[in-house]
């Protein structure tokens, strides 16, 4: 488990499969992700139970559940490359829980485990790019932005254009 001041980060449970498929169903917090909505109960709480029986430290996916005060409010996925030097990050956080610098927060902590607990050289994040609370905050936590694909997505229906992310171990933060 990682902690903030008014964060933990953390495995996700059971429990949590509510709060997940509440947010996860929020229409405006799904826009700009790759999920339908409504995610029904049943799927919430199967997919919470395989992100819970993952293991961090392997390659691929791992989903955290970012939780203030016993509530899950969110979750940040890591994606760690076969070769573990470098990884890609994701992010969702519930809408009742947006511009409370919650986001920040967590995006913040995991950086600094992923560079100086698990020793990663490089970690990137993209978004669609219409999604500007997203870029800000990778900016604020201090991602550059590396590069814009145009019409490189398509989803729900529509092209749409990504903004590539990069932050290295020793970049300033």
């Amino acid at each position: 488990m990682l902690t903030t001041d008014r964060l933990a980060i953390r495995p996700f449970r059971p429990d949590d499969a509510a709060a997940f498929a509440a947010y996860r169903s929020d229409a405006e917090v799904a826009r700009y992700q790759s999920w339908d909505t409504p995610l029904s109960l049943e799927d919430a709480a199967r997919t919470v139970a395989g992100y819970g029986a993952d293991d961090p430290a392997m390659v691929g996916w791992y989903q955290w559940a970012i939780d203030r005060d016993g509530l899950l409010i969110g979750d940040i996925g890591v994606n760690t490359h076969d070769n573990r030097m470098q990884a890609e990050i994701g992010f969702t956080v519930a809408a009742s829980e947006q511009g409370k610098g919650y986001g920040t927060e967590a995006v913040g902590r995991m950086v600094d485990y992923l560079f100086a607990e698990r020793g990663l050289h490089r970690i990137s994040a993209e978004c669609d790019a219409r999604n500007e609370a997203s870029a800000r905050l990778l900016r604020k936590v201090g991602f550059h932005q590396e590069g814009l694909l145009r019409s490189n997505t398509w989803i729900k229906g529509e092209w749409t254009d990504d903004l590539l992310f990069g932050l290295l171990e020793g970049d300033p933060r």
